[in-house]
């Protein structure tokens, strides 16, 4: 294992590009995994080679899984609506229609053979318990049981060279999210995180992830540069 290799699961979105951001500060070599499991906001998948790009990661892999074939979640079956317009007091209560089954467990299942293979020891994910939707996969307790895991299943693992799961973000809000990747230079005016974007890639502005989104920009006290489609919704606090 290299220790200077690390696996940043990428989705494009803004605390995934965060993350990046911090481990390359660390003196990283990123082997950036993005998940293409068919979900609705796809266009994420282009917001994430361009900061693949922006960051020189040394390879990036899109993988392929459709979620679909599952449901259950409306980022994967259209037939189900988003919610919108959720006041952000309420976010959090309750766990959402976007929460797709065991998404983080496939996604760090998937890491871990990615990292195994490219001799990396570290996962870096963009978890967060503190601005969230209310995700049972994105607690402490969930990424600490799946690096204990990690360490079991993995010849890496049984031969003493264990695996760390890296997460800078896990405490804090999205405005101090936001001030630290400002402070490493992201621009998120190509970040996308929107759970319903347009064909132009335009976010939607009512979503729980462009809420959280753009009250954490207001909270930074920094111009919100996402494109809505509404051009007015970036004013809405």
């Amino acid at each position: 294992m290299n220790s200077q290799r690390a696996v940043v699961l990428l989705s494009g979105g803004l605390d995934s590009t965060t993350v990046c951001a911090v481990a390359k500060s660390q003196g990283r070599d990123i082997y950036a995994l993005t998940l293409n499991y068919s979900q609705r906001h796809a266009w994420e998948l282009n917001a994430a080679a361009d900061v693949a790009k922006r960051f020189g990661v040394k390879e990036h892999v899109v993988f392929p899984i459709d979620l679909t074939r599952f449901g259950g979640s409306s980022l994967t079956d259209r037939t189900r609506p988003v919610e919108k317009d959720v006041p952000l007091e309420k976010i959090g209560e309750a766990i959402p229609s976007s929460y797709v089954p065991a998404r983080n467990t496939i996604f760090l299942s998937l890491a871990l053979a990615f990292a195994e293979t490219r001799g990396a020891n570290e996962i870096w994910i963009g978890v967060n318990c503190v601005d969230y939707s209310g995700y049972p996969d994105c607690r402490p307790e969930f990424i600490d049981a799946f690096e204990k895991l990690g360490n079991i299943a993995t010849k890496a693992g049984v031969q003493g060279r264990g695996l760390k799961i890296q997460t800078p973000l896990l405490n804090l809000n999205k405005a101090e999210i936001i001030k630290l990747g400002l402070s490493l230079g992201v621009d998120y005016s190509i970040t996308r995180s929107c759970y319903d974007l347009d064909a132009l890639g335009r976010s939607c502005g009512q979503c729980e992830a462009c809420l959280l989104r753009k009250n954490g920009f207001q909270e930074a006290g920094v111009p919100d540069p996402t494109p809505y489609r509404d051009p007015g919704s970036e004013f809405l606090f």
